[in-house]
């Protein structure tokens, strides 16, 4: 099993909600508040919303998902 750091996950989370920008929107600050397990939620609720993306969109956030 690939255990993904705090900061790891907290790269991802911000790729997806900044997709098209070139700035970090999320400040390394919050890795000192949120649990792994809170980043992992995270990232899961945004991947769900794929569904209602367009298909550039959906295969741009399918580099996120990790496959076992």
């Amino acid at each position: 099993m690939n255990v993904q750091t705090k900061e790891e996950l907290l790269k991802e989370i911000d790729k997806l909600i900044s997709y098209g920008k070139e700035d970090t929107t999320i400040s390394p600050d919050l890795l000192a508040y949120l649990s792994t397990d809170d980043l992992i939620s995270i990232k899961a609720k945004l991947l769900k919303k794929v569904n209602v993306l367009s298909e550039e969109d959906k295969a741009w956030l399918e580099q996120f998902k990790k496959y076992e």
